[in-house]
């Protein structure tokens, strides 16, 4: 076997390893962030949620590291509802401000009635405006959104709110990492398989023996 083989042989090994061995870097990181989750956990300063929980404090630092932002965010943040992560509707307004650098809700339509809405508004350093979709209180009605009492006691929050998620899963999709936005896990419900029509029509008598 020549020289010009035996390298070639030589690299094809190390990237079949590396294909099944995680980087140094990413072992090295996972331990250190372990690590400090471990001192984390033992925390009465972080959320009640993550207390004595080494390994949700680890995923809230890897997530944090990936995202760029402290992890007392993140574990503040992200909330589990049904079983599922989800950002809260405060979380993606920062996420909005921390990509474009300014962000402002900006209502529409009458305090108090189903014309009252809200959208999010972003003035990039260009000068360029992105406007996100309006959510508004007949929306929310529409969609079931009231049966949470907060709509009804705090509606102007609640629509900022619905509006800043509205406008991250659109513009901020990479920050979200794929994780749900408030009000969506809730919004989401089981679809029920539907029964078979019955061939016979229900009628079975003239088959029985």
């Amino acid at each position: 076997m020549n020289e010009n083989n035996e390298t070639a042989l030589m690299a094809q090994e190390r990237m079949n390893e590396a294909a099944v061995k995680p980087s140094g870097n990413f072992a090295e990181n996972f331990r250190k962030n372990f690590k400090v989750a471990q001192y984390l956990a033992q925390s009465n300063l972080i959320p009640q949620q993550y207390q004595g929980k080494t390994e949700d404090c680890a995923i809230a630092l890897d997530m944090a590291d990936r995202m760029g932002v402290s992890p007392l965010m993140v574990m503040q943040s992200l909330y589990v509802v049904k079983g599922k992560p989800a950002w809260s509707g405060q979380a993606c307004m920062s996420f909005i401000k921390a990509k474009y650098g300014s962000a402002e809700p900006v209502y529409t339509g009458e305090r108090g009635t189903d014309s009252r809405g809200c959208f999010v508004r972003v003035t990039k350093p260009d000068g360029e405006v992105i406007e996100g979709t309006e959510v508004t209180m007949k929306m929310a009605k529409a969609e079931g959104w009231t049966s949470n009492k907060k709509w009804l006691n705090m509606p102007e929050l609640m629509l900022a709110y619905r509006a800043a998620a509205f406008f991250a899963r659109v513009y901020c999709p990479e920050i979200l990492m794929g994780v749900a936005v408030e009000g969506e896990v809730e919004d989401i419900q089981p679809v029920r398989p539907q029964k078979a029509p019955d061939p016979f029509g229900g009628n079975t008598e003239e088959f029985k023996v």
